[in-house]
């Protein structure tokens, strides 16, 4: 009870200023009503069917992302970018990605393996727990009974072959092929293919037939017989490094017996290519063009292309336009493409600008790792990300990224399981390490220790959440 004296005071300040205190009472609603109160502070998830990534940073709920699962619905097409500098986890991603979509009897995952060290592809460990052999294309092991592929393959449409054979002499060479070349190796390949029918054709024969055409070949096109060889010698010269050059051995012969193509994994091991160098692109023409024509068949498997250091494919104008006509399988047979890039800078400002934007156009979904300022403002006006997004890439630590999935953009942080942590972290993958694979070489206290430090770092980025959460705040202002 109030003393006489601030009974009075308060009489005063009422008269003076109003009743300062009040007293609501409680209010009784639903939760459907009342969550009208509280804005989210994050999107809405892409359902419970799929595949479990992770979880979502902000609201910490799990994200689940499936291709298969997802188009004709949310996703227009099943392809997907994955985006980010070494060391953030993008490899970590990839790999458990797959072994997670192998669990569903109807996937099927080729890998084109770009990475490795001790002279083994960084995906090895998993093929091997997998009971899997990779397909290590090595020039040196080549000459001695290693793998092979023939750009000539019966199993290639005639169609097929013509269009490798150009892309292999565009790449090689820097520019297209005239029509005078283009000439000299159309009917040299067709005199090739109607001729050899006791055998596979090889390129041997193709540079044979450059060097020395038929007179037929001349008469049909009413030209000279020198003009023709002269129009396919450059054309001779780019096929003869395949054969006794410095990539000999991988096409120059019969495609080799034994790789399955129903196995539920594939791995290319291109670890022993230079990565730098022009046969990376020629390889990978070669392997995207025999797979569209050997892999890829109308039987309702999904199938999942992977491939590592993409920008090998997306700043080549001439491999670009071949896959781009693999990218559009996604639809009518159920391919998925997922091409990893460390810097969209690699390809939008490269040779290929024109090829790279209608592949970057193809991939629905793009998943962006921890990325300095400058670049993640470029990715940002490229891909179209929303301010909040673009302001906190540089932020994210190792394993978070900002997932845009046709739109839907949220922060994800990926996980891995126990089972999966050897199979993922190893020394060979120390290009794409982060702190928290180094803790798998660590006594488990202290990978635990590591690990929660991580998680508390991350949940400290408080700055970033205010970021977002201010920007969605005003954007609802607006709206209302």
């Amino acid at each position: 009870m109030l003393d006489p004296l601030g009974a009075l005071t308060d009489a005063f300040t009422s008269f003076l200023f109003g009743k300062v205190e009040t007293t609501r009472l409680p209010v009784r609603t639903s939760t459907g009503q009342a969550q009208a109160v509280y804005l989210p502070t994050a999107a809405p998830g892409l359902g419970d069917s799929g595949v479990i990534i992770g979880r979502e940073v902000y609201s910490g709920k799990g994200y689940i992302y499936d291709p298969f699962q997802l188009y004709g619905q949310q996703l227009p097409a099943p392809h997907w970018l994955v985006l980010g500098e070494s060391g953030n986890g993008k490899s970590a991603l990839e790999k458990t990605y797959v072994l997670r979509q192998l669990r569903f009897r109807d996937r099927q995952v080729v890998v084109l393996d770009a990475q490795g060290e001790d002279g083994v592809g960084e995906w090895n460990l998993i093929a091997e727990e997998l009971g899997i052999t990779p397909i290590r294309l090595d020039p040196t092991a080549a000459l001695n009974g290693g793998i092979r592929l023939n750009p000539l393959d019966p199993s290639i449409t005639t169609t097929g072959q013509l269009a490798l054979l150009r892309t292999i002499i565009e790449v090689a060479m820097g520019h297209g092929l005239d029509e005078r070349s283009g000439f000299a190796l159309k009917v040299a390949h067709a005199y090739v293919t109607d001729t050899i029918t006791n055998r596979q054709p090889v390129l041997t024969d193709i540079v044979e037939q450059l060097r020395h055409p038929e007179a037929e070949s001349a008469e049909a096109m009413n030209v000279d017989i020198d003009d023709v060889r002269a129009w396919g010698l450059d054309v001779a010269l780019v096929l003869d490094r395949l054969v006794d050059g410095d990539l000999r051995g991988m096409f120059d012969g019969p495609t080799s017996a034994g790789i399955d193509l129903d196995a539920p994994l594939i791995v290319f091991d291109l670890s022993h290519i230079d990565r730098n160098s022009i046969a990376m692109p020629i390889l990978m023409a070669i392997v995207g063009v025999w797979l569209e024509h050997t892999w890829i068949r109308p039987d309702r498997k999904k199938r999942i292309f992977l491939v590592e250091e993409a920008w090998h494919i997306i700043n080549s104008p001439f491999v670009a336009q071949l896959f781009q006509r693999l990218l559009k399988f996604g639809r009518r047979l159920g391919l998925s493409f997922v091409a990893v890039v460390h810097h969209l800078s690699d390809v939008v400002d490269g040779a290929a600008a024109r090829e790279a934007a209608a592949i970057l156009k193809m991939a629905s979904t793009r998943t962006i790792y921890a990325q300095k300022a400058d670049e993640a403002r470029a990715t940002g006006r490229v891909l179209g990300l929303p301010r909040w997004a673009v302001e906190i890439i540089p932020t994210l630590t190792p394993g978070i990224a900002v997932w845009d999935v046709n739109g839907n953009v949220q922060v994800v942080k990926h996980l891995i399981t126990e089972a999966e942590r050897p199979l993922v972290y190893t020394d060979r993958a120390m290009t794409e390490a982060s702190a928290i694979s180094e803790a798998s070489a660590l006594p488990t206290d202290e990978a635990r220790a590591l690990q929660a430090a991580a998680d508390a770092e991350a949940e400290a980025r408080a700055e970033a959440m205010a970021m977002e959460r201010q920007w969605r705040d005003e954007s609802s202002e607006t709206v209302a």
